[in-house]
């Protein structure tokens, strides 16, 4: 494998040594290289939901595969939950029961109309990326994934601070921080600047 040396931005997980060694390509020697990679990878996965988008996508084998259809041109892992702990998410061993939690509470609030549209898919986001089901690429696969249930449920997508492509948020930039830092805010259960940052 070619010597990549990954720079992470804020709020970002580092991914370990070994999660380092899944990466497929052994021509990837810069940053830029693999966001590149990474984008086409994830534009692939775009036309792929175009074409073979499922009945309902708020299932544990739909949130997998699609990480997998986001990732597997670019690391081995794509499509598995880590197997390490991470400086944020829940311990890894108890990630499959806290994505079932997620998922059936999801499924209850909409059925009961416990919150708006925009404040269910703002508090799903929130605990999957509060979960970190993955080594790496868990924010752009929440947004996606927020988006798909956001559709599926007849609402428009979130516009994520205005974002020029799917990817920009993963670049250091001042909307960056403005997310990252409603994220930790709705760590402490205050939601109304997430809910502002995803429209606005």
């Amino acid at each position: 494998m070619a010597n990549l040396e990954i720079q992470y931005p804020s709020g970002a997980t580092p991914l370990s040594p070994d999660e380092v060694e899944g990466l497929i390509p052994d021509y990837i020697t810069t940053q830029g290289e693999l966001n590149e990679l990474e984008q086409s990878n994830i534009q692939d996965a775009i036309i792929w939901l175009q074409r073979r988008r499922p009945a309902e996508v708020l299932t544990l084998s739909f949130i997998f595969e699609l990480h997998k259809r986001m990732f597997n041109q670019v690391w081995r892992w794509a499509g598995h939950s880590r197997r390490s702990d991470k400086n944020i998410g829940v311990s890894w061993t108890q990630i499959s029961f806290q994505l079932a939690l997620l998922i059936e509470d999801t499924r209850f609030w909409i059925k009961s109309r416990t919150f708006p549209m925009d404040e269910i898919a703002v508090r799903f986001h929130h605990r999957l990326v509060q979960i970190h089901l993955f080594p790496n690429g868990n924010g752009r696969h929440a947004r996606l994934m927020t988006d798909l249930l956001l559709e599926d449920g007849g609402h428009s997508q979130f516009s994520w601070g205005t974002g020029v492509d799917f990817a920009s948020l993963e670049a250091e930039s001042p909307r960056r921080k403005r997310y990252i830092n409603a994220l930790r805010l709705a760590d402490q259960n205050q939601y109304e600047l997430l809910l502002l940052f995803v429209r606005s």
